[in-house]
């Protein structure tokens, strides 16, 4: 049976979380332990959710204490993707008490980053629940972090868009006026592409829609539509090419975007608008 829960490829994570410590404890480390705990001193500590979310980021709080080093283990409770409750215990962790609070913040700032995107993420993909239609991200992500917020997004429920410039051919107006119109934009871009290499074209009009399916286009990007111009897109398509709804995606405006019958609504709220999920480490001290 294939592993139902997202992952992130382990060099990704051992690179980011090991800048991040190397930033927080500088040339000195963790003056404020240093001074107040006995080098021997252990702690155990629960890392639990203080409001009902989506849990995203748990490989990055276990590389965390993993390489701060002192023996610290690091137990989930549960997966990336699964839903918590207000008192959810989400993780444990034991081990030296020094090396303990040193990875602390960099865990949590890892899992409550994530898991904000990831909480986002579902309720968009609840509220469209049963339309048909999907939700997925932009590349308007956090620079140096965008593996793990569109990671975080398929925790949540969604799915991705092309993750840089590099991965798929994305049409958009400005390409569009350089070129000379939709349909040389678009003819430049088949000619150039590889067999493997998506095209999607961005249009603001029903117009450039019918040039674009002229054209040959399969996956079109709707871009900044009313409710009334998406429904009659999708009527003009009728099932030609895959439509995507973009621009101007809010949680309150999402179901009716999504029951015009297109395929894919894609939103930056997701990725540049979600508040972090409040977890937090309860620690207690052992000698």
């Amino acid at each position: 049976m294939a592993n139902p829960f997202p992952s992130l490829p382990h060099l990704l994570v051992e690179a980011a979380v090991k800048a991040a410590l190397l930033e927080d404890l500088g040339l000195a480390g963790d003056l404020t332990s240093q001074a107040t705990l006995p080098i021997e001193a252990t702690a155990q500590a629960v890392m639990g959710s203080r409001e009902a979310g989506t849990v995203a980021g748990l490989a990055m709080a276990a590389a965390a204490f993993r390489l701060i080093g002192g023996d610290v283990t690091f137990e989930p409770a549960l997966h990336d993707g699964d839903s918590v409750e207000r008192g959810t215990v989400v993780a444990r962790v034991w081990g030296n008490a020094r090396m303990v609070m040193g990875a602390e913040r960099v865990a949590l700032n890892f899992v409550n980053h994530l898991s904000g995107i990831a909480t986002l993420t579902r309720r968009y993909v609840d509220e469209i629940a049963g339309t048909g239609a999907r939700i997925c991200d932009t590349r308007k992500t956090t620079p140096g972090l965008r593996a793990f917020e569109k990671y975080a997004v398929r925790c949540g429920g969604g799915a991705n868009h092309r993750f840089a410039l590099d991965d798929a051919i994305l049409v958009k107006d400005n390409h569009i006026a350089v070129a000379g119109g939709v349909a040389k934009a678009y003819a430049a871009a088949r000619a150039f592409a590889g067999h493997l290499v998506s095209i999607e074209i961005e249009v603001t009009s029903l117009a450039e829609l019918e040039e674009a399916l002229g054209a040959g286009a399969r996956i079109v990007l709707l871009d900044n539509m009313g409710v009334a111009t998406l429904r009659e897109a999708v009527r003009l398509t009728a099932g030609r090419a895959v439509l995507e709804a973009s621009g101007g995606v809010k949680l309150e405006t999402v179901r009716a975007i999504a029951e015009t019958g297109v395929d894919m609504i894609s939103t930056s709220q997701i990725t540049m608008a979600a508040p972090p999920l409040d977890l937090g480490l309860d620690v207690d001290i052992g000698g």
